[in-house]
């Protein structure tokens, strides 16, 4: 397994990535909310593609993972869609050469499409697994929303770990600039998207919504009817790397 590396910003902070190198398309992937590099679809997939020789690009925003701490510069409450944006954007351009295949998990699935937006010349395909564009629209209740929008920290409770989840105001408000849904999103690549029908937390009709405003005429939309939100099952994994092979032909 590669080691862990860090690329350090303008402004200091340090970005912590794992990288093979191999054929391209280059797979960048992009882990969900408060989620980073160590979950297990992100090492099952850096694992198929060292042991198929692909080139692979993994990160942990800064605030999350080993991109945590004083040390780094890396705050959470401090993150936002752009902020984390312009961080995968950076790696990319410094580690990464020719076509990229975006893959983004949950809240992964919303960066992803803002990453794609700056690359388009170079997207040789997108996959969306349980994609979240647009959480804070309909993820959330008016009353969340009001205090979000007052500039309050909000918390929900976390089924994943012991703390509950935070979303900040500045989380927020920057994510009020990148809805996406409401529109035409001018991306044609080919495109997957994965979607279990039991997501407690992600309801399966996102996918449809993203399919139905993507310009992209190449899209598939798999429905998993027995899955759940993290998708993380050896059979889903297996056929979250069977769709990555798709673009390797």
């Amino acid at each position: 397994m590669s080691a862990i590396m860090h690329h350090t910003l303008y402004d200091g902070r340090r970005i912590a990535f794992r990288l093979t190198q191999g054929i391209g398309p280059a797979l960048v992937f992009l882990p969900g909310y408060m989620s980073d590099m160590a979950g297990s679809k992100a090492e099952a997939l850096f694992a198929e593609a060292e042991a198929q020789g692909r080139t692979c690009l993994l990160m942990d925003y800064s605030g999350c993972g080993q991109s945590a701490g004083p040390e780094t510069g890396g705050d959470f409450a401090e993150g936002t869609l752009s902020r984390w944006r312009d961080e995968v954007l950076a790696l990319i351009a410094s580690y990464v050469a020719g076509p990229v295949v975006l893959a983004g998990s949950s809240m992964g699935g919303w960066l992803m499409l803002l990453v794609a937006d700056r690359l388009k010349d170079r997207l040789a395909g997108l996959i969306g697994i349980a994609p979240a564009p647009d959480f804070t629209r309909w993820g959330f209740t008016e009353a969340q929303r009001g205090a979000l929008a007052c500039g309050e920290t909000i918390h929900e409770p976390n089924p994943y770990g012991p703390e509950p989840t935070p979303t900040h105001a500045k989380f927020f408000a920057d994510a009020e600039c990148h809805l996406l849904l409401e529109r035409a999103i001018d991306l044609t690549c080919p495109v997957r998207l994965i979607h279990g029908q039991r997501d407690a937390d992600v309801p399966w009709d996102i996918s449809l919504r993203l399919a139905a405003a993507l310009r992209s005429d190449d899209i598939q939309v798999t429905l998993i009817k027995d899955g759940d939100h993290r998708l993380s099952r050896p059979s889903d994994i297996a056929l979250i790397k069977a769709i990555v092979a798709q673009f390797y032909g």
